[in-house]
């Protein structure tokens, strides 16, 4: 007869704050951990359907359904095993001021970086990505992009805050480096003229083989440092319908999580997941697809940052 003392001291859903269950730190540079996730409670650069900001509360709510396996399918090892993650919670900034979150975030991701642990950011609308990136070039210099998106944020008519221009703006900062930068799943018209992106357009992107677009994203990559930058409006709204700017046409979950997969061996040194408005969502299955993403980005940081045992 089992007594309640023998009985695990969390049920699946008690207590449970985290992402993945793992436990809140405010102080995330004084602890052990080697990757710090931080929420983005930020959605004033949106020029839709608002709602972003609610979106770290609905991944992590959605991250308990992934916290019980160990081993996560179809991984060959226990990323519990290898590497100690801590949740930061929501980054604290003060309410409705653009610019004092934009300090607020590049301070706190290069406090993390200098700290020499991973940061896996959750917005948040996606300009969230851009003090985000100025905080990545101090430590690791011009990096690459992979950006999977519905549409290029290119685009140069935008304010100084806006979920559409911060990769107009960031190869102008010297933050990436153009030529080594892709996006996947743009289906949205944009001004080629001087884009300098490679892209893989949704329309291919679906007629590809996953193992065709991670050959080619090799190809672009090489060995330089990556930045994966993945908005949710790159699925279908099929599988993502909880967003402010969802686009027929888009991937699968299924397509977008092998292609993650296949960056295994490449130098990942940041990643977040932007544009969960949950109030749009059905089932939690947008925030679920946003926690999964960020599960199968965490795999690849921890190989490429020798956590693995070969």
């Amino acid at each position: 007869m089992t007594t309640i003392a023998e009985k695990p001291d969390y049920s699946l859903y008690s207590n449970a704050f985290g992402y993945l269950r793992q436990p809140l730190n405010f102080k995330p540079t004084e602890s052990d951990a080697n990757v710090v996730v931080i929420g983005l409670p930020f959605d004033l650069a949106t020029t839709g359907r608002s709602g972003g900001r609610m979106g770290p509360e609905a991944i992590r709510r959605a991250s308990v359904n992934l916290a019980w396996e160990d081993t996560r399918w179809p991984w060959d090892f226990s990323l519990n095993q290898c590497i100690k993650i801590v949740d930061a919670g929501d980054l604290v900034f003060n309410c409705g001021d653009q610019e004092d979150f934009t300090t607020r975030l590049e301070a706190f991701a290069t406090r993390v970086l200098d700290a020499d642990k991973g940061l896996l950011s959750f917005g948040g609308d996606h300009f969230v990505t851009l003090p985000l990136l100025r905080a990545h070039q101090k430590k690791f210099g011009k990096m690459a992009l992979l950006h999977f998106d519905a549409h290029t944020d290119t685009y140069s008519e935008g304010s100084k805050y806006d979920h559409g221009t911060m990769f107009y703006h960031a190869p102008r900062e010297g933050l990436i480096d153009l030529d080594h930068s892709m996006q996947i799943g743009i289906r949205t018209d944009y001004t080629k003229e001087g884009h300098g992106f490679e892209v893989i357009d949704a329309a291919m992107a679906n007629d590809l083989t996953p193992e065709q677009i991670v050959e080619k994203v090799r190809a672009r990559i090489g060995d330089m440092p990556l930045y994966v930058t993945f908005d949710i409006d790159c699925l279908d709204p099929a599988f993502a319908p909880g967003t402010g700017t969802p686009v027929c046409g888009g991937l699968t979950t299924d397509k977008a999580m092998k292609i993650i997969r296949g960056l295994r061996g490449l130098n990942i040194v940041g990643m977040d997941v932007v544009e969960v408005a949950p109030s749009y969502d059905s089932a939690d299955i947008t925030a679920l697809a946003g926690a999964s993403l960020g599960l199968e980005m965490l795999h690849v940081w921890a190989d490429a940052h020798g956590f693995v045992k070969k």
